[in-house]
């Protein structure tokens, strides 16, 4: 069971290794080869903590059927942080394997996105970086610079991109869910929640697996210079 659990953990860490996470919540995988259509709840092991878990909430699902193998609090509301930015990449994975950006675009920079703070790659106003870049550089240091600006770029505004992430989060059915912004940075109701997490990460595996190909990374270059996983 231990070993199993170790495994489950490390893919975990190979989707999210690079978004810093800061929210209180914890969420891991395995695979599995049959297919369901949405998480499957187990009631169970909602009632029964036994990894003992000192984070506010977690769940344990298998990746290709859903089904939950072991659950804490999932449905508690907390602040994701830069787990947002799962949200964020599925919606420009979409729109890459949908034909509407390429990974080669240019995005440019508005005084918005430059002035975002926190983790980053100081975007300048001046520059513009491709698709592939911006990607790299929202995985690999969960820019978010880089992050809002890919979001106006495919919605024309940060507000529509957000507009278009609680939509997608209906969709889902992440009703636990309120992005306010595409970053994570943390705002009142800004909230989603371990099965939320895991909805949206599972999507995101699930139909986009080229996101690997930027979530594995450890270190690289953009403009020269190299970026590195925090």
């Amino acid at each position: 069971m231990k070993k199993k659990l170790i495994i489950f953990f490390f893919a975990y860490i190979m989707l999210c290794k690079s978004l810093c996470i800061g929210a209180d919540a914890v969420f891991v995988w395995s695979n599995n080869n049959n297919s369901l259509n949405s998480i499957e709840t187990v009631v169970e092991a909602e009632e029964n903590n036994f990894l003992n878990l000192e984070s506010g909430a977690g769940i344990l699902i298998e990746q290709n059927t859903g089904k939950i193998l072991y659950a804490h609090n999932i449905h508690e509301k907390l602040r994701p942080a830069s787990v947002t930015k799962v949200m964020s990449i599925l919606l420009i994975m979409e729109a890459i394997d949908g034909g509407k950006i390429s990974y080669n675009d240019l995005v440019p920079c508005s005084e918005n996105a430059s002035s975002m703070g926190g983790s980053q790659i100081w975007l300048d106003t001046t520059e513009k970086l491709t698709v592939n870049d911006m990607l790299k550089s929202i995985c690999v240091v969960s820019a978010n610079d880089c992050t809002v600006a890919m979001a106006e770029f495919i919605a024309g505004s940060e507000e529509s991109f957000v507009q278009m992430m609680n939509t997608k989060a209906k969709n889902l059915g992440m009703n636990d869910t309120c992005f306010k912004n595409c970053h994570g940075i943390d705002e009142d109701g800004h909230v989603t929640s371990a099965n939320d997490i895991a909805i949206m990460s599972r999507e995101l595996l699930k139909n986009h697996p080229d996101i690997t190909k930027y979530t594995t990374i450890w270190m690289d270059s953009i403009r020269e210079r190299k970026v590195r996983t925090c």
